[in-house]
């Protein structure tokens, strides 16, 4: 199934799953569904003001946070619903209460959770442990809001998915899997270029290649940064995540050769845009250059960030369906 094909597929109705958890369990109809209702709500927030009126989403985060707890707080607001932000000093996952424990307690009080945590099976026993809606804010393992929100904006962006050719320069993380899910359940084309050792999960990489066997995506994963010609779409994130702290001297070295600057943005090619999933870190994995100029999109995908979350919390939580 190529790109042109796709985007003429029907729309679907609702989620056929009641948790978003990563973006590779959503089929391309759905994805797509997504983007069209985020879309709308973007254009029309008004029209959604009280699609969660009467229904409170519990933020429970151990990770902090300023795009992701900002804006699901925010589109709560806006849609008439209420949020309670819950960090680790709080509720501390699998310590003070057992995992299972803590979900079967907020089922009874509220209408959804959001959780953003550093074990990716802890996101994975609350959504396994509640009858309601479970959305991964983030894992060390994947950042499907992140992802969604990229190809949203990247589509947004060029208006179509046909001729965009994305390459993510940097550290095989979370950001980087769920681009993997993204663009093998869409049909666009991924190259990864990583320093040797710090490629991507090797069992993302293999499933978002038996994705792509249905729509046509091409998956490469190397370590040569002549990778990079021909990209229309280039993209990196932080060297060191969440929990890596005593990494950052290390990676610096091990990653120099690989900020993406001025020279390496004009390898890909002079209309070539550039994508961070913030926060950045001047003079580090990008130049002050790339990440401030015209070419660059990040601030695009950090107000898309809203409009997304809204699209998820409208299927998930509110029972919206898409209008045909």
């Amino acid at each position: 199934m190529n790109v042109s094909t796709l985007q003429t597929l029907p729309p679907a109705r609702t989620l056929s799953k009641k948790d978003l958890i990563t973006i590779g369990d959503l089929s391309p109809e759905e994805l797509l569904a997504v983007f069209e209702l985020g879309a709308r709500a973007k254009r029309d927030p008004s029209r959604y003001a009280d699609a969660l009126r009467g229904k409170t989403i519990v933020l429970l985060f151990e990770k902090a946070s300023l795009r992701t707890r900002v804006t699901f707080d925010v589109g709560i607001h806006q849609m008439g619903g209420h949020a309670i932000y819950l960090d680790h000093q709080k509720v501390k996952l699998g310590e003070r209460e057992a995992i299972r424990d803590i979900a079967r307690n907020l089922e009874r009080w509220t209408h959804g959770i959001v959780a953003r945590t550093y074990k990716h099976r802890s996101v994975l026993e609350l959504a396994a442990s509640t009858r309601i809606p479970v959305i991964n804010g983030l894992t060390d393992l994947l950042h499907p809001c992140q992802g969604l929100t990229d190809f949203f904006t990247m589509r947004e962006h060029f208006g179509t998915f046909e001729g965009v050719r994305l390459c993510y320069v940097g550290d095989g993380n979370n950001t980087c899997h769920s681009l993997l899910d993204g663009a093998a359940k869409l049909g666009v084309p991924i190259t990864t270029i990583s320093p040797e050792g710090y490629e991507p999960n090797s069992r993302i990489v293999n499933e978002a290649m038996r994705s792509a066997e249905a729509t046509g995506a091409e998956i490469r994963v190397t370590n040569d940064l002549d990778a990079i010609e021909g990209a229309t779409v280039v993209y990196t994130d932080t060297w060191a995540s969440m929990g890596q702290e005593a990494e950052v001297e290390e990676r610096a070295a091990v990653f120099a050769d690989f900020q993406v600057n001025e020279a390496l943005l004009d390898r890909a090619g002079p209309d070539a845009v550039f994508m961070h999933c913030l926060p950045a870190h001047r003079g580090m994995e990008v130049s002050p250059g790339v990440l401030d100029s015209d070419r660059s999109l990040v601030f695009e995908q950090a107000e898309n960030r809203l409009h997304v979350q809204n699209a998820l919390l409208l299927f998930l939580v509110a029972g919206i369906e898409l209008e045909g």
